[in-house]
């Protein structure tokens, strides 16, 4: 294997552009570089080569997430979702197949990169299913126009994804509908016919109120409870990923603070919340 190879590592740089630079300066592989790495890793477990062949593909993850920033969500949490899946191939890659590494890398990039959309999209429950999952990404680059598909529009996408066409009715409208700001905008007349001045309340009863109290105050026991039952290390986690006002930590924060991988903080990460759901069951 060469030796020669030399890897500027990305550091805790300012901002997202100075990354994406950082990483565009990481020299490319060569098929015989990359095949050695690659046989060093997987003979001998070398896990500078595994170094290696990541940084050497981070500007493939830049170049994926950027196709899917259309979904409103962080360039830099789609990288960094994205850079978790090309963890994951590089961990499963076979030299030996005849396949470059980029070509195996794109599926489990966009994979992961996929799960975190759906998972965290402002309209998460619409892609439950595999079919649905396919439509979600694919739809709106199928559509010729911003128009509503007719008839044979919508039979030629179905029958091209291997769908049904009433799902892909189903997922166009879910897709397309529209958010509506509850409040007004400065002006008298928006405020006035603002959803706010006109839709009323049905929980505003007493006794409802009263209710939603005191659910609420069980919610926040059966919380903590269920966090005294983790490990201090395992509870901090689930605090600083889903229970900080502000900014989560992100899997590299905490994996960098914990000195593990990123994938190991999602599986203490999944551990907890599991643990977490069986107690607050048990307390319902």
């Amino acid at each position: 294997m060469s030796q020669t190879l030399s890897f500027p590592v990305p550091s805790a740089v300012g901002s997202l552009d100075q990354y994406i630079q950082s990483v565009n300066r990481i020299p490319l592989l060569t098929e015989k570089e990359e095949s050695d790495l690659a046989h060093s890793l997987r003979d001998n477990e070398d896990l500078e080569a595994a170094r290696k062949l990541v940084l050497s593909h981070l500007r493939l993850v830049v170049a994926i997430a950027r196709g899917y920033l259309g979904y409103g969500l962080p360039h830099s949490d789609l990288i960094q979702e994205g850079n978790v899946g090309l963890m994951k191939a590089v961990k499963r890659f076979d030299p030996d197949r005849g396949v470059r590494l980029v070509s195996f890398a794109i599926h489990w990039i966009k994979a992961e990169i996929h799960e975190y959309i759906v998972k965290n999209w402002r309209l998460v429950k619409i892609a439950t299913t595999k079919a649905q999952r396919k439509l979600f990404f694919n739809l709106r680059s199928l559509k010729s126009s911003s128009n509503t598909l007719q008839g044979e529009e919508v039979l030629a996408v179905a029958q091209q994804l291997g769908v049904k066409p009433e799902e892909v009715r189903e997922m166009e409208t879910r897709l397309s509908g529209q958010e509506m700001a509850l409040e007004g905008g400065s002006d008298d007349d928006e405020e006035r016919f603002a959803p706010i001045a006109y839709l009323a309340d049905p929980h505003a009863e007493p006794s409802d109120v009263l209710a939603r109290r005191q659910a609420a105050r069980l919610q926040d026991e059966g919380l903590h409870h269920a966090l005294a039952a983790l490990d201090e290390r395992s509870a901090s986690i689930v605090r600083r990923r889903w229970l900080t006002e502000g900014d989560a930590a992100t899997l590299h924060e905490l994996a960098a603070e914990y000195g593990v991988s990123a994938e190991r903080i999602r599986q203490i990460e999944a551990k907890a919340m599991q643990k977490m759901r069986t107690q607050l069951a048990a307390l319902a």
